[in-house]
C-alpha cells in the first residue's frame, strides 16, 4: 500500500449520499443512487453497490447485471434501504452497528439467482433509525473465508447517519 510523505496510508476514496458514506478499499469500485419509488417504497431511497469488479451502469439493486462478472476472488456488495414501515419491524431488527457478514452466513441457495461456484448472504437490520438490507455475492463459496473477509472491510468502511 502507498503512503505519504508522513508513513500514512493515503486516504481512501469517499462516496456519500443521503446520510450514507463508504470509503471505499483500494480494488474496490462503488456508487451510491436512488431507488424507488416503487411498489415497495413510496419514497425515494438510496442504494450502495460495490464490487471488486468494475461497476455497469445498468445494475439492479440486487447486483443483476454485476454478479455475473464475477470471478473467484471478487464481491459484491449491496445496501438497500427500505422505507420508514420497514424500520424496527420483526425483519428489520435494530442493530448497534452495521452487520459484519462470517464465513457460515454463506450458502449457494442464499442468492437471487444461482450461478455456478458462487455463494451470498442477506442481513436486513434498522440502524440509526433507517431499515435496510445488506446483500453480499461472493465470487468463489470455496473461497469464502477469504472473500468474508474482503466484505467486511467494505462494511467496516460504512457509515449511515440521518438523511
Amino acid at each position: 500500500m502507498p503512503v505519504d510523505d508522513l508513513g500514512s496510508p493515503p486516504p481512501r476514496p469517499l462516496v456519500a449520499m443521503k446520510g450514507i458514506e463508504v470509503e471505499v478499499p483500494g480494488g474496490w469500485e462503488c456508487r451510491i443512487r436512488q431507488a424507488g419509488p416503487n411498489e415497495v417504497a413510496e419514497t425515494v431511497l438510496p442504494v450502495v453497490h460495490a464490487a471488486t469488479v468494475p461497476l455497469p451502469a445498468d445494475r439492479a439493486d440486487y447486483g443483476g447485471g454485476v454478479v455475473e462478472r464475477l470471478g473467484d476472488g471478487d464481491v459484491f456488495v449491496s445496501l438497500v434501504e427500505f422505507g420508514a414501515e420497514a424500520v424496527g419491524s420483526k425483519l428489520y431488527p435494530v442493530v448497534n452497528s452495521i452487520p459484519l457478514v462470517s464465513q457460515s452466513m454463506f450458502h449457494p441457495f442464499q442468492l437471487q439467482r444461482r450461478i455456478s461456484g458462487q455463494a451470498g448472504t442477506q442481513v436486513f437490520f434498522t440502524y440509526a433509525g433507517r431499515a435496510f438490507c445488506l446483500y453480499v455475492v461472493l465470487g468463489s463459496f470455496a473461497r469464502r473465508v477469504a472473500l468474508a473477509g474482503r466484505a467486511n472491510e467494505l462494511i467496516r468502511g460504512m457509515s449511515i447517519g440521518g438523511q
